[in-house]
């Protein structure tokens, strides 16, 4: 547990993604098998502990920490594992400071996998007390599934692939046909073993991404133009008689559509954004919103299906039965995809139409108008570029529609978790109603730079008028400038409204609160 636990310490307090990718190498290297695996597992989001809950760990702390302090101080640092591991002490009342090296991070997991539910705070709490306040944070982080060191799983697999010489796409093509410790993907990286293959598993293979096209103009000679849709962009695989659904970062995402998963028994790998039909619409598209009904859903009921039914408008084919057609042009692989459509259910599956246009004029003309069309924005594809991982300049670009503005009014304000658990950075603004009330419209927590949220944080200290748990009320003096892609009607929100992305643009310091826009002027942009 030292290792790891000082290996989260480095990670918390080091800014620099290289820096990050050579202290995760440099741990994979150095650690034994099977500690580094379940390692690897904890920092890529893989490994479950089903018995240990957040609710568990705050009822354990509660009997051995005054409550009153326990929450008092769990607003200040801003994260209650770390809370917990720095108030943490033993039955005696005296806090311990112990880690003898006996708890190995591999047994400690084997544990609290094997434990019942009704055990698990009594072994946990034998673990924290034999640990310092380091691993009493790992341990914790680790229990919950929750670690928020600034580690994505992409950058985890990275460091694992420039450690060992790999190619980080090789990694991720057999990553999901692996389970930890991930003892033959160490035995490959460290020349002991071949490397791994998974025949009929459905794999998830690594997305191609574009480029903001930004100041770029490119020949319609050259590029096809599609809508960009306003959906969550997927990866249907199916093999060896499984399908599954995965997320632009690879987590799988079947249990939440098996509507989509069950319609979808072709021996292929797609590329498509995931949809929901809205009955307003003539079956179309809906909005994010709706499709954010069933987002996260580990089990989606009957009712849940039918009221939002999902389908997935498609892209790309990356391999055509058992064929690997990524090497080939996009202009290929179009006319597999648009050949391969027949075998699909049309209920659920639809083909992105090409944008017919002569020149670059008549795009950015279509562009303005997408935001009526419900999508958002347009891409262009190179008619001659494979299907290759990541973003390569010149291959493919997004072309976004401009975001929306409105000027909202500051009204309640709570701390960051890590690097920003000792800022005010999380912000929630209002626009007035009819009757002259301040009703919320969203929730930002970014767009504004190191100087500005520093500036944030002493008005947000300064313009308190009171404190429910962690939020801080503000006087609503302050009116910020917020951006957001779209905007939708919404029944669960007293305002009517949800916002799509909302990010603080510009302090507004400049503009009474009574000049800040109305309910109204946003319903009016609502999708």
């Amino acid at each position: 547990m030292r290792a790891f636990s000082q290996l989260l310490d480095d990670l918390v307090y080091t800014r620099s993604r290289n820096s990050k990718l050579k202290l995760i190498g440099d741990y994979l290297r150095q650690t034994p098998d099977p500690d580094r695996g379940i390692a690897l597992a904890a920092l890529t989001g893989t490994l479950d502990i089903p018995a240990v809950k957040p609710a568990q760990v705050r009822a354990m702390a509660e009997e051995r920490v005054d409550p009153v302090l326990l929450y008092m101080s769990r607003d200040y640092v801003g994260d209650m594992a770390e809370t917990v591991s720095l108030l943490w002490s033993s039955g005696d009342g005296e806090t311990c400071e112990i880690d003898d090296g006996t708890l190995r991070l591999s047994n400690v997991i084997e544990q609290l996998r094997l434990v019942s539910r009704s055990d698990a705070p009594r072994v946990l709490g034998e673990m924290l007390d034999h640990l310092d306040a380091s691993g009493r944070f790992a341990l914790l982080k680790l229990a919950t599934g929750a670690l928020r060191v600034g580690i994505s799983a992409r950058l985890a697999k990275q460091a694992l692939a420039d450690a060992f010489g790999l190619d980080v796409d090789a990694v991720e093509e057999v990553w999901h046909g692996l389970k930890p410790p991930y003892h033959e993907l160490f035995a490959w990286g460290e020349g002991r073993g071949p490397q791994p293959t998974a025949k009929d598993v459905p794999l998830f293979r690594p997305f191609m991404l574009a480029h903001p096209l930004e100041e770029t103009r490119v020949s319609l000679d050259d590029y096809a133009a599609e809508w960009k849709w306003d959906g969550i962009r997927i990866q249907l695989v199916h093999a060896g008689g499984e399908t599954r659904l995965y997320s632009r970062t690879g987590d799988d995402i079947s249990g939440s559509f098996p509507d989509i998963a069950s319609a979808f028994a072709a021996t292929a790998v797609l590329d498509g954004e995931l949809l929901v039909r809205g009955e307003a619409q003539g079956g179309a598209a809906a909005s994010f919103n709706a499709l954010q009904q069933r987002l996260g859903r580990k089990s989606v009921s009957a009712k849940m299906r039918d009221q939002f039914p999902a389908f997935v408008r498609l892209y790309d084919i990356l391999f055509d039965g058992p064929e690997d057609v990524r090497s080939l042009p996009w202009s290929d692989r179009r006319e597999r995809l648009e050949a391969f459509m027949p075998r699909l259910d049309p209920h659920r599956f639809d083909l992105s139409e090409l944008i017919a246009a002569d020149r670059f004029e008549q795009l950015e003309e279509l562009r303005i108008a997408a935001r009526d069309e419900g999508v958002e924005g347009i891409m262009l594809k190179r008619r001659d570029s494979p299907y290759v991982a990541g973003r390569r300049s010149g291959l493919w670009y997004k072309w976004k529609r401009d975001p929306l503005t409105a000027d909202c009014v500051l009204m309640y304000a709570q701390r960051g978790s890590g690097k920003r658990s000792s800022y005010y950075s999380d912000y929630t603004f209002g626009c007035w109603s009819e009757g002259g009330e301040l009703l919320p419209v969203g929730k930002a927590y970014f767009g504004f730079t190191d100087e500005e949220l520093k500036w944030l944080d002493r008005y947000v200290r300064q313009h308190t008028v009171n404190r429910f748990g962690p939020v801080r009320e503000l006087d609503r003096s302050l009116v910020l400038e917020v951006a957001f892609d779209s905007i939708h009607k919404s029944n669960r929100h007293k305002s009517g409204l949800a916002m799509r992305f909302p990010r603080v643009s510009r302090i507004r310091t400049d503009k009474p609160p009574h000049e800040a826009d109305r309910i109204e002027t946003l319903l009016a942009m609502a999708t």
